[in-house]
C-alpha cells in the first residue's frame, strides 16, 4: 500500500486537525492509498489470505449465516485484505486480525455515512461554514473524495469494533468512527477516521459515573 497526497484531501485534514468545539475536541484525517504491495505488504497479504482460508475451513459449510459467507468469493477476500493492510498503515503498532476485523466491518452507501456524517459533525459542519463564506462542508468532502477514487464506482465500509478491538478508542474519547471508500478499478482506497473527545477529561477534570458532563452535548 503506497500513501498517496491530494491536497483536496490537505485542506479537509487542516479543518478536522485539533477542531476544538469548547467542550469537545475533533481529530480527523483523510488518507488516500494506492492498493499496489510495497515493502512487507506481500508477506502480510499472505499471511491475512492464510488466516481466512484457515478460518473458512473450520467453519461449518451449511450454516448460511455465518460470517463466513461473505469470504468465500476470491474478491471478497481481496478487498478484505486490502482494508486491513489500510488499517495496519494507519496504526503500524496494533495487530490486527484479518477474521476478526472482517466481524466489525460493514457494507456502507453514501446515504448512510452522510446520514452519521450530519448527526456527529453537525457543529463542525457549522464551523465550517462560517470560516469558509459559506459553502458546505459535506459538499467539500464529497468533491474532494470524488477527485480521487470517483465515489460512484467505490464501495464503502465502516469499521466500528468494540471496546476492546478499538485502536482509535483513547482516555477522554467520545465517539470515533472509520470509514474507507475503495474503488476496485483504480486499486485505490481513501480512509476517513474521526474521533471526537471530551475537552474537560483531556484537562484532567473529574466527572460524576453517571455523565452529567456530556449533559447537553451533540453526541
Amino acid at each position: 500500500m503506497k500513501f498517496l497526497e491530494y491536497t483536496p484531501l490537505e485542506r479537509l485534514n487542516d479543518f478536522f486537525s485539533h477542531l476544538n468545539l469548547g467542550g469537545r475536541t475533533i481529530n480527523g484525517c483523510l488518507e488516500a492509498y494506492s492498493c499496489k504491495h510495497t515493502g512487507s505488504d506481500k508477506k502480510l497479504s499472505l499471511s491475512l489470505e492464510n488466516e481466512i482460508l484457515d478460518y473458512l475451513g473450520k467453519s461449518s459449510d451449511t450454516d448460511s449465516s455465518s460470517p463466513a459467507e461473505f469470504l468465500l468469493t476470491r474478491s471478497s477476500r481481496k478487498t478484505l485484505i486490502y482494508l486491513v493492510l489500510t488499517l495496519y498503515h494507519l496504526y503500524p503498532d496494533y495487530d490486527f486480525s484479518a477474521v476478526n476485523a472482517h466481524q466489525f466491518f460493514t457494507e456502507e452507501s453514501w446515504d448512510s455515512f452522510k446520514q452519521m456524517f450530519d448527526t456527529y459533525m453537525f457543529e463542525a459542519s457549522k464551523e465550517w461554514t462560517e470560516t469558509n463564506e459559506g459553502s458546505s462542508l459535506l459538499e467539500a468532502l464529497y468533491k474532494a473524495l470524488d477527485e480521487v477514487v470517483r465515489l460512484a464506482e467505490c464501495e464503502v465500509y465502516s469499521y466500528i469494533p468494540d471496546s476492546d478491538a478499538d485502536p482509535f478508542l483513547e482516555r477522554g474519547a467520545v465517539w470515533s468512527f472509520n470509514f474507507f471508500f475503495y474503488n476496485r478499478k483504480l486499486k485505490r482506497v481513501v480512509s476517513f477516521r474521526l474521533s471526537c473527545e471530551s475537552n474537560l477529561v483531556a484537562d484532567g477534570l473529574c466527572y460524576e459515573e453517571d455523565g452529567e458532563i456530556f449533559d447537553g452535548m451533540d453526541i
